[in-house]
């Protein structure tokens, strides 16, 4: 698993496995800096070494241009005058690929070194600062809340309530920084994604341009380098006759030198201080603990974790608890303080110290605790009732009125369901039109209330709803193929699944899905595309039960659903999926060729070796498991049989299945594997043979849809009916008609009539 997300809400516990995440972000972090400052040395050096490289590159192709050759005589030929002129050739071509080198490398410092080096310094730097930050907030409120819990609890009213809000102050201050710093770490991980790999993508765009513009080069050099080719050979042979000549009037002067002569890469947690007592005169000491109340077990998990220790944790102590009681300051001169007696260690009292007096009322309602006698518990918080809206009739005139007057008001303005319309406008028509005594108003022609105001309230009134469109139960499902599979199987699946939601769920769903699909129709206008639609009914339509940061990072897959439903919303609230699937896919095809699809499963039918004399299509129980077993184990054909065994076996088999009309997949394979032992044998099916056959098994019909594959096989939707049905010599698959063409069938696809 890779980093765990940074949920918001810990930034209050403040635990200590929140802080492990958040170093394990840092870690990231700190890994990425150094991996791009590594990155960054290593390309100046690349850098330098290449301007060197094109420094070495000039100086040759200098020399080159520079050189000529002296010949012997007072002319040349027309091959030796272009050999003369190939080194300025040479030296030309090598100038310009240096130039093209040095364009790449100026690219390479402005499309890679400068942006990695400003993430480095811009995002990375800006993480650094706000750790600073918030290990300054972190020592700052830790060590205020110390110092105001060791205050005397005797000190006058006016004072304890300073100090109260001065902590109170710190702590809003220390969470404020501790939620931004949180944001930024997750930001930045997100961001460098793309903002590391984007810069190497322009790098190597860069590298290929280089060697591209090298090949055009080539391309332009190669007809001089063909011609050379031929000045070469063509001075090649000129010297080889001359050296003949050479050697002999070298021969003739050593005869007579005389003559001759011349030179030659879970549960409730939080932080209590515990007291622990010594033994005199050392008195007693309140350390710090990350506590978690296991409620059901009544267990008081404890792991000592300093803060200002570079988050050192401690070993983890556990009690169980019998009872808890809110200690009073007369009797201890702390605040806040609690009382729990354990049953580990009878007539012990383990007294500890929350951290404010809303922290020590929910300490006392967590564990169950006692107040004094007397005394008052503390106050009750209601929870504040929303718009009461409800997926009823009422709820469903409403979103038929809204998509009315969207269709016919605003269709093609721009920006339709991303402009939103003013709040107070949209709570109003909201509650307009969900009071069963004010809902009558006909959108579509009062123009007091403006489209984005309707746009708006649909989203709103779907949002409130008390379970998104999709439903709870159903969020992972429809989640999981969007984040694999192949596009058919996303299709299938999700066409599966929305044929689960409740009956009203499903109506409203299509409506709405039927209304976005006319709006994406329109995009060239609206500039609502389906990718669109899906960013911003993605969050609505579905949505988990739990606003986490985790879930928010599955935005992207409620998009993806989204356009699947809106592409193909004729196709899944059209048809139904077929009643007998088993899960949400059909059944696996039977493979013609493996060598030409070996990436199709092989189907129902296994193809292994039957003794056809143990077969009998009359035994008991025909298609019952046992048979199904005795057939499948059965793993070789009779070292005995003859091909003439082999032939009447065959025959009788196949006549009694045509007898008895036995339409399971355990015959239907058997009936297979006869007939083609019968065809490869060259047995002559008799005409009543046939007539039986074709009777027999003349109708089928698709179960599943199946989408050919090969031009000799058929596509069908569920419910087609095929005639002509016969089986294919090929075992798993049928032959068949269906609208006039012929083709093969998938045998698990479809159930004969």
């Amino acid at each position: 698993m890779g980093l765990h997300p940074l949920e918001f809400s810990e930034c209050y516990l403040d635990s200590p496995v929140f802080r492990e995440k958040i170093k394990s972000h840092e870690a990231e972090l700190d890994k990425t800096n150094r991996f791009i400052k590594e990155l960054y040395k290593d390309g100046k050096n690349l850098i330098n070494a290449t301007k060197q490289l094109v420094l070495a590159q000039r100086k040759f192709a200098q020399s080159l241009g520079e050189f000529q050759f002296e010949y012997i005589g007072d002319a040349k030929t027309d091959d030796e005058r272009c050999i003369d002129e190939s080194l300025q050739e040479f030296s030309n071509f090598l100038k310009n690929l240096e130039d093209q080198r040095e364009l790449m490398m100026r690219n390479i410092t402005e499309t890679l070194m400068k942006p990695l080096e400003k993430f480095r310094k811009e995002q990375l730097g800006s993480a650094k600062a706000e750790r600073k930050k918030y290990e300054k907030e972190t020592e700052k409120y830790y060590s205020s809340l110390e110092k105001l819990l060791n205050m005397s609890a005797k000190k006058k009213e006016p004072q304890l309530q300073e100090a109260d809000s001065q902590v109170e102050t710190i702590r809003q201050h220390f969470q404020e920084e501790s939620l931004d710093y949180v944001c930024k770490l997750q930001e930045i991980q997100e961001r460098k994604k793309f903002d590391c790999v984007e810069p190497m993508l322009a790098f190597f765009q860069t590298v290929f341009t280089f060697y591209h513009q090298g090949f055009e080069l080539a391309n332009d050099f190669n007809h001089y380098k063909k011609a050379l080719q031929i000045n070469i050979q063509n001075t090649r042979s000129r010297f080889e006759g001359t050296r003949v000549e050479v050697f002999e009037l070298m021969k003739r002067i050593r005869e007579v030198p005389q003559e001759y002569k011349q030179t030659s890469p879970i549960s409730s947690e939080g932080y209590l201080y515990v007291q622990e007592k010594r033994p005199p005169p050392f008195g007693s000491s309140w350390v710090k603990r990350y506590c978690t109340f296991v409620k059901e077990q009544k267990i008081l998990h404890m792991v000592t974790f300093d803060h200002r220790s570079g988050g050192k944790m401690g070993e983890t102590e556990s009690v169980t608890l019998k009872s808890c009681v809110r200690k009073t300051t007369d009797m201890l001169d702390r605040r806040f303080c609690l009382d729990i007696e354990i049953t580990d260690r009878p007539g012990t009292v383990l007294t500890v110290q929350s951290l404010s007096e809303d922290d020590h009322k929910f300490w006392i309602h967590a564990m169950g605790g006692k107040e004094p006698a007397g005394q008052y518990l503390g106050k009750t918080y209601s929870k504040e009732r929303g718009i009461d809206a409800q997926l009823n009739d009422v709820g469903l005139s409403f979103v038929k009125n809204a998509i009315n007057a969207i269709e016919t008001r605003g269709i093609n303005d721009q920006g339709l369901y991303r402009v939103v319309g003013v709040s107070s406008k949209v709570q109003k028509l909201l509650s307009l039109m969900i009071d069963e005594k004010s809902n009558d108003v006909d959108l579509s022609t009062c123009e007091e209330w403006d489209v984005k105001t309707i746009t708006s309230t649909l989203k709103l009134y779907l949002r409130s709803l008390p379970e998104p469109l999709m439903t709870y139960g159903l969020y992972k499902d429809f989640i999981a193929p969007a984040k694999g599979g192949s596009p058919e199987s996303r299709s299938q699946a999700i066409h599966c699944l929305v044929h689960k939601l409740p009956e009203k769920n499903r109506l409203v769903l299509g409506l709405l899905l039927k209304h976005l699909a006319t709006v994406a129709a329109h995009s060239k206008l609206n500039l609502m595309t389906v990718a669109n639609l899906g960013v911003v009914f993605g969050p609505t339509l579905m949505r988990p039960q739990e606003d986490t940061v985790a879930a928010i990072m599955d935005l992207k897959f409620q998009n993806i659903v989204v356009e699947i439903l809106i592409e193909q919303h004729e196709k899944i609230f059209g048809d139904v999926p077929g009643p007998s699937s088993p899960g949400l896919s059909a059944p696996t095809r039977q493979s013609k060729k493996l060598s030409v699809r070996q990436n199709r499963p092989l189907a129902v039918y296994n193809p292994k070796k039957v003794d056809l004399q143990t077969v009998s299509p009359t035994s008991p129980d025909v298609g019952s498991n046992s048979d199904e077993a005795s057939l499948g184990s059965n793993e070789s054909v009779s070292s005995q049989s003859t091909a003439s065994g082999t032939h009447t076996s065959c025959k009788t088999t196949i006549s009694t299945y045509l007898t008895e009309g036995k339409m399971n997949s355990l015959w239907f394979s058997t009936f297979n594997l006869c007939l083609s032992l019968c065809l490869s044998l060259s047995v002559s099916l008799s005409v009543s043979l046939s007539v039986s056959l074709s009777v027999s098994l003349s109708r089928a019909m698709a179960v599943y849809p199946c989408e050919a594959e090969h031009e000799s096989e058929l596509s069908f939707q569920v419910g087609a009916i095929f005639r002509a049905v016969v089986p294919s010599r090929e075992p798993g698959w049928l032959e068949g008609e269906l609208e006039g063409k012929k083709g093969l069938i998938p045998e698990n696809y479809v159930e004969m009539l």
